[in-house]
């Protein structure tokens, strides 16, 4: 069986059962799932050592080898297993001894918290160590390939050092026109360029690196037999053979070259603002990244997001959008320019920018000062005066995180997370803070994990009561996740961790078969029951998915369409394409399909062009208006509509028996809600007293 994510592979050396279940124990109680093996014998132990471990805890001694021998035994088969030292008590020398021995650390064995500690930092250390590896082979890999492409490929291509060639492709050297590499080898690069050309060539050689992504040089080259000709050279940081290098690409220049280079600049611009577009910004910050790593260079990167921007829209429309952020834009420029910030326009209703050689705490006060002078600014759209404020979300690019992805991540989450504060501000990556908050990501992903291994899940039923005489019984099931202390974690806490880790499959899996065996027994009891079950987003892109349903509704021997799997409206929207297919296949098998929170959407009924659903559970916030005659007419209007189009129509957050009469003369199919019954682990309402 393939390992589950997070959970330790865990070996212990001990005569103790009891001690070693006191240590899984320890290590599941502070969020992490475990796979443990105790060995008995040194048999056991070079038995042991055929399979992939991630962690070994020991105590000096046990009866039948010694701690530092195991661990001489695990280094002599070259197994990159940690090793921690349990004794009695620590001191200096032991500590000492332990290293020297190849352990990773001694740590007393009544010490629980420093030992959690300890065994994050090893295992955090080993995904290190286990993922440089797979990147190296990973790059020895795409070296042979780029090997391929450069030796292939059209461009004129060189990587030099210290001036001096050192590869040269084909059509590097019939541009210059050499027969080989050897030929090439003895000629420094400037003797590639115009004599009058070499003076200017020497200065953007010396300071190139500087430039913040201007690498782009044009002069006369040269030919072995003295012909001259007009060309454009790129350079960029690079590395051959394992040796850091610049490499060199270079074309002819032509005479429709200057109209190239504006359509370059056009292509590189958004048309609304005048901005960098958010293709050549992203490449642009590529560039930066690679020097922040090869120069130990740092910057800040921001995202400026407009508040209300989708309220804005609909009041202004879209020229008018357009024509507010061409003067947010002007005042970014205003304020902002100068020779080390990029501008860009990223997003509908945001901007982002680029600091070079500052750090976020010095960019901040500017940015708070631009908020301000967003808010009183008076933007004036086709002579009517709107007013906006904006977030803005801060990170720096640094040599801990020189990835763009991941601080464009950050600073995205930022301005998020200041939207929700109301707006109007703005917030600074805090790393304490972050890695706080991967701390718990990382406790709630091990405990998801073990979780699913120890089926510490628990299934939830609430009723769906007809309001048109459906004799079947409708159940909707609830997922609950439940922690140390046997409490349900809210879904909005643990689901996105379950996302992000790839285990939200693994749970919409647990609880289709768990549900499936549920409803047997309750349809063979004499129940008319069909069961609603709600997926994630990973279920609606599983291919494998509906053929493994197959084979559970035949093994348990159920009839296909007492099944409703639910997906989100967002989800079916923005995976529309899986969903369709999805919903195509579904639909062959007999089962039956639902949207939960449908009509939240500009135009929902868009989505139903394409995905079959059979039930459509409404947008919360339809059973919360019914006080209001209009959004009562906007509800008959709508079912009316998704009855000529075959759908059944679920209202959920029912609270009381006041708004039924309501909802059944709106044509409303099914209500649930807490006046009917809150979510229960049995499906034992009863639906005759309805």
């Amino acid at each position: 069986m393939a390992k589950e994510k997070n959970t330790i592979r865990l070996l212990i050396l001990d005569d103790s059962q009891n001690d070693a279940e006191q240590l899984v124990s320890v290590l599941r109680n502070a969020g992490h799932a475990t796979r443990a093996h105790r060995i008995t014998s040194v048999d056991d132990l070079q038995q042991s050592l055929q399979q992939n471990w991630d962690l070994c805890l020991a105590v000096p001694q046990t009866s039948f080898i010694s701690a530092a021998d195991a661990c001489n035994q695990i280094a002599r088969q070259s197994r990159d297993i940690p090793f921690i030292l349990l004794p009695e008590a620590v001191d200096e020398q032991t500590r000492i001894d332990a290293l020297r021995q190849g352990m990773q650390d001694a740590v007393p064995v009544s010490a629980e918290s420093l030992l959690v500690l300890v065994v994050n930092r090893e295992l955090a250390s080993l995904e290190a160590r286990r993922q440089r590896r797979i990147a190296e082979q990973s790059l020895r890999e795409t070296e042979k390939r780029c090997q391929l492409l450069l030796d292939s490929s059209v461009d004129a291509i060189a990587y030099v050092h210290d001036g001096m060639h050192i590869y040269a492709n084909r059509a590097y050297l019939e541009l210059f026109g050499y027969e080989d590499a050897d030929e090439l080898a003895a000629e420094p690069m400037i003797g590639l360029v115009a004599a009058a050309d070499q003076a200017g060539f020497k200065g953007f050689l010396r300071d190139y690196a500087s430039r913040g992504g201007d690498n782009e040089m044009q002069c006369k080259g040269q030919t072995a037999t003295g012909e001259e000709f007009a060309m454009r050279m790129s350079f960029s940081p690079a590395s051959y053979d394992s040796e850091p290098c610049t490499q060199v690409v270079i074309r002819k220049e032509t005479a429709s070259a200057e109209f190239e280079e504006k359509l370059r600049q056009m292509a590189s611009q958004d048309l609304v603002t005048g901005l960098l577009n958010r293709n050549a910004f992203q490449e642009k910050l590529e560039t930066l990244s690679e020097q922040v790593v090869r120069e130990g260079r740092f910057g800040t990167l921001a995202y400026l997001s407009i508040d209300n921007f989708n309220s804005l829209q609909t009041s202004i429309g879209l020229g008018g959008t357009d024509l507010l952020l061409a003067d947010l834009a002007q005042l970014l420029r205003n304020e902002l320019a100068s020779d080390n910030t990029l501008l860009a326009r990223f997003g509908d209703d945001s901007c982002s920018l680029w600091v070079a050689d500052s750090e976020p705490d010095r960019v901040a006060p500017q940015l708070q000062q631009l908020l301000k002078k967003i808010e009183g600014h008076l933007f004036d759209i086709s002579g009517r005066t709107v007013q906006i404020t904006a977030s803005i979300g801060i990170a720096a690019i640094s040599e801990t995180c020189p990835q763009p992805a991941e601080a464009i991540n950050r600073v995205l989450r930022l301005s998020e997370q200041c939207v929700q504060d109301g707006g109007n501000r703005l917030k600074v990556f805090d790393p304490v803070e972050e890695l706080a908050r991967q701390a718990s990501r990382g406790n709630l992903v091990a405990l998801i994990s073990h979780a699913i291994e120890t089926d510490n899940l628990r299934l939830m039923y609430q009723p769906v009561v007809s309001l048109q005489g459906d004799s079947s019984e409708h159940y909707e099931c609830f997922l609950e996740l439940l922690n140390a202390e046997g409490k349900a974690v809210p879904p909005g806490e643990y689901l996105p961790a379950a996302t992000e880790a790839g285990l939200a499959l693994k749970l919409d899996r647990w609880q289709l078969e768990r549900g499936l065996r549920e409803l047997a027994v309750q349809r063979g009891k004499g129940h008319d029951t069909r069961l609603l079950i709600n997926l994630n987003a990973s279920s609606l892109q599983d291919p494998q998915l509906l053929q493994w349903l197959a084979e559970q509704l035949k093994q348990i021997r159920l009839p296909p369409d007492c099944l409703i799997l639910q997906f989100s409206e967002n989800d079916a929207t923005t995976y529309m394409k899986q969903a369709k297919a999805f919903s195509d296949a579904l639909h062959t098998l007999h089962c039956r399909l639902s949207l939960r929170d449908f009509g939240g959407a500009l135009n929902p009924y868009a989505l139903l062009k394409h995905v079959q659903a059979d039930y459509l559970r409404l947008e919360g916030s339809f059973s919360n208006d019914l006080g209001n005659p209009e959004a009562v007419q906007t509800l008959k209007e709508m079912v009316s509509s998704l009855h000529k189009l075959g759908k059944l129509c679920i209202v959920p957050g029912v609270d009381s028996a006041s708004t039924m009469p309501t909802l059944w003369q709106a044509g409303i199919n099914y209500i649930q809600g807490s006046y009917l019954q809150p979510p229960m682990p049995t499906m034992t309402f009863d639906f005759s007293a309805e």
